[in-house]
């Protein structure tokens, strides 16, 4: 950040009620100019405004420096070589809660596999192991699928999910595939039209498991039978495992989808802008 004196930091600030529209204009380019740092003296600053006007000023300031944070990472996530799942969708989370830390993500999702991995046995056959993580998943922790509320973009924020217990089925897969990946399985996702499944390949081994419906084991019969119903011609992409990236990308189509729904227009804008980044 641009060093100012706490003097002209708040001169500056100052001049947000100004009703000159060129010289609040001016103001928000400068503000803005100063990057990410100044967030906190602008989020006091609106604590100790008694201006409804320059409140809101500084809202919509700040969500624009943080926003811009959100799509740095978003672009340095994408040319990362491994493109961690994680890494990802604890980017997408801080679009909703600018302030969540890496580490409290991290830290709740090792708590999740320290309760899977005391009750689990490597030296067990795939659908035995499968059983033990659905019934640490979904019976002690209690995870479900938020039928109730099933485009709500809550769903979306990984840190949400970890709270309530619910969610939509890219989110309770991407816990599970989290889980799965610290044991060592071969689980990935893979990318079903209305519906996202885990998919548990290895040399002689290959079945499917739907997080939706509590880790429910099916066959890629059953998966011919599913796309039949729904009048699809059956490609590989809907058998064969997906890239975190496409997990990512996923993700992002159905909080566009939550903020349609909920008409909040500004917000489609920007998670399509997010989209962008990660397709293009």
């Amino acid at each position: 950040m641009e060093e100012l004196t706490d003097k002209e930091l708040h001169a500056l600030v100052s001049l947000l009620d100004d009703e000159d529209q060129e010289v609040k204009s001016h103001v928000q380019n400068r503000i803005f100019s100063l990057g990410h740092g100044i967030i906190p003296f602008l989020e006091k600053k609106w604590e100790d405004s008694f201006n409804p006007q320059v409140q809101k000023e500084l809202e919509d300031m700040v969500h624009k420096l943080q926003f811009s944070q959100l799509k740095e990472r978003l672009y340095d996530w994408v040319n990362t070589p491994d493109q961690d799942l994680l890494t990802g969708l604890w980017i997408i989370n801080t679009y909703q809660y600018p302030d969540l830390d890496f580490d409290k993500l991290n830290t709740d999702m090792h708590q999740i596999y320290f309760e899977v991995w005391t009750a689990f046995k490597n030296n067990l056959l795939p659908h035995e192991q499968i059983k033990i993580i659905n019934n640490i998943l979904f019976n002690s922790l209690r995870f479900s699928a938020n039928t109730k509320n099933f485009h709500s973009p809550g769903n979306s924020m990984l840190s949400n999910v970890l709270d309530t217990k619910k969610g939509n089925p890219i989110s309770l897969c991407a816990i599970y595939l989290l889980v799965a990946k610290k044991l060592g399985l071969p689980i990935y996702g893979v990318n079903l039209p209305n519906l996202f499944v885990l998919t548990y390949k290895s040399a002689d081994v290959n079945f499917y498991i739907n997080a939706f419906n509590k880790g429910l084991v099916f066959n890629k019969q059953d998966i011919y039978n599913y796309l039949n119903h729904l009048k699809i011609e059956p490609i590989d992409v809907f058998f064969d495992p997906c890239s975190n990236k496409d997990i990512v990308v996923r993700t992002l189509r159905n909080l566009v989808m939550a903020f349609e729904k909920l008409g909040e227009t500004e917000k489609v804008d920007e998670v399509k802008e997010m989209l962008n980044i990660v397709t293009e």
